[in-house]
């Protein structure tokens, strides 16, 4: 049941299914053994009681439940004079697999550690995919997940015979379909194909859900439309996922179909998993063509959205046979990751940097790629990282399906993403562009030296205090010291977060802020998209953002998944170049804006631009015979 991360070479199929025994074996009698001589050597065997290893062997090789060729080796290994200097040899080449937490070590920065106890997690479990230490955390996480033991697992395998072992093949070549569950394939479900246009159109309205396209799939009303696999049906429960959020409803139905899809919703609508969904079925429908060939590819800007969009596809995924991810990220050891790409990947989710270096070493081909999710799109599309995205994508298929998600598309940005899909399906959830309708914005005019004093008295004021509290700021350096005045004035447990930590320290404090060990945390940018912060009530954007979509997305922590919750921006004439915007998209959701920002002479200065340029912008539109020579004198430069 576990595939060790240091093998060079894959394991058979059913050697993974006898390790699970050896634990009753070794539970018992493991502290007895001290001269080894009853210690198993080879992970073939297995052992189902605590009878002698010879009688073990016997039974072992007169049971009619076992594969022909376990029976062979078996009856092999009968014979103990003759084998025992290669046994010897083969224990040394291999070591057993851990029984006990206790005899495995604590992990080295980067390293995978164990979902249970968070030591070294050098096994994979092949029913969840998840890290595990040893077969004590395995059985522990196997009732967790509402598996049963380790021994049940292997009861229920051998009960549905030994055809899934018999080829001893690597996992991929089984498919990527459970054989017990027929090929999914989206349809609109009875109740949903039964109502009219209009109630169609009504729901829509209600909903706030906008569509352009040509034939576009009907929203769902609950995920039981969806007609998913019972295994997945299944995990969207646990997970938690009771009801589908309104960009859910429309998108799912519309990306299990196939097409092309650009999205606009708020932050804290559920894209995350609108989007996972269709790469799950889809990878389900292909099976992993080779070990480095995956299906789907998820990018992302940052490090820490690709690990939360991983651990929500593994609670997805747990159960679906061979449907595993990896993680490329930069920041951890490269070793890892090219390691975890061996282990026949399905969806791989990376940031473009890492990806591009593992590509160059052909450790992993996009060549069998059928879907592409590009989240956060007008950041990826944006100078910087436009180059490394439109790199990865050229070692795509041109036949794949494109999945764009964000909370702000501008219009630029979307002139640029629709080059990268064909006949999409526009969907747009709310007003476009617009902060979050559950978050109060307040926003407070304070010159510079004022803004420290500011953010003490509101984490001062019991009304507005909500721990933990993200404060956002424009530099690391600023952070570092914002955090050291906070912590000296109120004395409270506050940690600051940005590029320049490492990446261990920054998944402890990112785990710290989800769990509530810190009352403030100090962050740049990198707290400031899709991350899912549930606990996050209150926000200060202690520097104002340099865009407004960056605003959208730092506003958009305090209101995750419906909550309600409030966000305080300090600005001052240091962020004059935003007036224009921050009045366009705040006053229109009832907040009350500063007089100095309403009265300032820079914002009726863009604003008489603005409609200067509208005019001019109007009149350049209709060419005609009247003002053609007009239109001409107007842009001939040998006047000047």
């Amino acid at each position: 049941m576990f595939m060790p991360r240091a093998l060079k070479v894959k394991r058979p199929a059913q050697v993974s299914g006898k390790i699970l025994n050896k634990k009753s074996k070794v539970g018992e009698g493991e502290r007895e053994d001290q001269d080894g001589s009853k210690t198993p050597v080879q992970k073939e065997d297995s052992y189902e009681d605590t009878k002698p290893l010879e009688e073990e062997i016997q039974a072992v090789g007169d049971s009619a439940s076992l594969t022909e060729s376990s029976v062979q080796e078996d009856g092999h290994k009968s014979d103990s004079n003759d084998t025992e200097e290669e046994e010897e040899e083969e224990e040394e080449e291999e070591e057993p697999v851990k029984s006990f937490k206790k005899n495995q070590r604590w992990p080295e920065p980067g390293e995978p550690f164990c979902v249970m106890c968070g030591r070294y997690g050098e096994y994979i479990c092949d029913s969840t995919d998840n890290d595990v230490c040893s077969l004590e955390c395995k059985a522990k996480h196997l009732v967790q997940m509402g598996m049963g033991t380790g021994a049940d697992v292997f009861d229920r395998k051998d009960k549905n015979g030994d055809e899934r072992t018999k080829p001893q093949q690597p996992a991929v070549d089984t498919g990527g379909v459970d054989e017990r569950e027929p090929v999914y394939s989206y349809k609109d479900d009875q109740f949903i194909s039964g109502l009219t246009d209009e109630q169609v159109q009504r729901i829509k309205r209600e909903l706030a859900i906008e569509t352009q396209g040509g034939d576009v799939r009907r929203p769902i009303i609950e995920f039981e439309h969806c007609g998913f696999p019972a295994t997945l049906g299944g995990n969207l429960k646990k997970a938690g996922y009771e009801a589908p959020t309104p960009v859910q409803m429309q998108m799912v139905p519309v990306g299990l179909s196939g097409r092309d899809v650009i999205v606009s919703a708020d932050t804290g609508s559920g894209k995350t998993v609108a989007f996972l969904l269709p790469v799950v079925v889809r990878a389900m429908e292909k099976p992993a063509h080779s070990v480095s060939s995956p299906v789907a590819l998820i990018l992302t800007p940052t490090r820490e959205l690709a690990i939360q969009i991983e651990r929500q596809a593994k609670e997805l995924v747990m159960g679906l046979p061979n449907m595993r991810t990896a993680l490329l990220v930069g920041g951890m050891p490269l070793p890892q990751q090219l390691h975890r790409l061996k282990s026949s990947i399905k969806i791989i989710i990376a940031t473009p940097g890492r990806l591009i270096e593992i590509l160059k070493q052909k450790a992993v081909q996009l060549d069998k790629v059928k879907v592409v999710v590009v989240d956060e799109v007008d950041t990826m599309l944006k100078m910087g990282f436009q180059q490394q995205v439109l790199e990865v994508l050229e070692e795509v298929p041109e036949e794949h399906q494109t999945l764009l998600v964000s909370a702000t598309i501008p219009i630029v940005t979307e002139e640029l993403a629709a080059r990268l899909v064909r006949d999409p399906v526009r969907i747009a959830i709310g007003e476009k562009n617009q902060p979050c309708a559950n978050v109060r914005q307040i926003l407070l005019w304070l010159e510079e030296p004022s803004k420290k004093k500011k953010l003490f008295e509101i984490l001062n004021d019991s009304k507005l205090y909500q721990p933990p509290v993200v404060v956002f700021v424009d530099c690391k350096l600023g952070a570092d010291l914002l955090c050291e005045a906070v912590v000296k004035v109120t004395g409270l447990n506050t940690v600051a977060i940005h590029s320049d930590k490492t990446q261990r320290e920054r998944n402890r404090i990112l785990r710290g802020l989800l769990e509530g060990d810190f009352e403030v945390v100090i962050s740049t940018g990198v707290l400031g998209r899709g991350l899912d912060l549930v606990n996050v009530r209150l926000v200060v954007n202690f520097d104002m953002p340099n865009t407004m979509d960056e605003y959208v997305h730092q506003v958009g922590r305090a209101g995750r998944l419906g909550h309600r919750g409030t966000a305080i921006t300090l600005l001052n004439n240091n962020n004059k170049r935003l007036f224009l915007e921050v009045v366009k998209r705040v006053k229109p959701t009832g907040s009350i804006l500063p007089p100095q920002l309403l009265n300032s002479p820079h914002l009726h200065e863009q604003q008489r631009r603005e409609k200067q340029k509208a005019k001019h912008g109007s009149d350049d539109k209709l060419v005609t015979k009247n003002n053609l020579l007009d239109i001409i004198r107007k842009h001939d430069r040998r006047k000047k």
